[in-house]
């Protein structure tokens, strides 16, 4: 990792362009050297309104790739799809693939706080996919090469949906609603370990039940309830909507 008085030079940069298949010249340097000076190095000249703009970059690029790659794919399954593909832990993930540390500008004593390297390294990510997005002004300089990332990830959660996060996808749908979110009461109902149905969750939300499910671990009964609450609620609004306008 880079020190942290030490700004890093357009040359130092270009090999991550060149792994990500991107003209150095199609970058604003000044943008992208900022998308990798970690808070820690510097209060004021960091990367964090880039992170912001970045997470929402992300999510636009893989609502889109979701869209023309999976037309026919249920709203709440792309919703916990997407959760998962632009999860922190799959950001990470990305930024060791490309070598990202290599090129952060952090403090020394961020440096050596290892518990904190994968959100750094998630945020970094964030905040690298904003100054791509700023130098084009759209996806274009992000999704040629991402793309195939979410395609592998999609087909994995495809082929094994306990992965999906429909508890992700409901927050998601409350939170931006109503500002608030579903809770779950879960229930043994087997001693048996591997029984499919050896827990049972309810999913709340407004004081009303809205999904029930059954799993053979606590989370995926819960999962199985959101998938269920999920498409309950999504109903619920859209017919309030309609309502509304009618």
């Amino acid at each position: 990792m880079t020190d942290h008085n030490i700004a890093p030079h357009a040359s130092d940069i270009e090999p991550l362009l060149i792994q990500l298949n991107i003209d150095p010249a199609a970058v604003r340097q000044d943008l992208l050297w900022l998308a990798l000076v970690d808070i820690s190095s510097s209060p004021t000249d960091n990367n964090e309104k880039l992170e912001f703009l970045g997470d929402a970059a992300l999510r636009l690029a893989a609502a889109e790739f979701l869209m023309e790659a999976y037309p026919d794919m249920a709203l709440g399954d792309m919703s916990a799809v997407r959760s998962q593909i632009v999860s922190d832990r799959v950001l990470a993930t990305l930024a060791k693939e490309y070598h990202l540390s290599r090129y952060l500008v952090l403090s020394r004593s961020a440096a050596g706080d290892k518990a904190g390297s994968a959100s750094r390294l998630a945020d970094a990510f964030e905040a690298l996919l904003g100054a791509l997005y700023l130098s084009a002004g759209n996806l274009s300089l992000i999704r040629p090469w991402l793309d195939p990332h979410f395609a592998r990830l999609t087909h994995t959660l495809r082929t094994d949906p306990a992965r999906q996060n429909y508890k992700a996808a409901l927050q998601e749908l409350t939170q931006s609603r109503y500002k608030s979110l579903p809770t779950y009461e879960v229930t043994e109902i087997s001693q048996t370990h591997g029984d499919e149905e050896r827990f049972a969750a309810q999913a709340w939300f407004q004081q009303r039940l809205w999904g029930e499910g059954k799993g053979r671990s606590m989370k995926m009964a819960q999962q199985a309830a959101a998938k269920e609450a999920f498409g309950k609620l999504k109903q619920s609004f859209e017919e309030t909507d309609r309502n509304g306008n009618s």
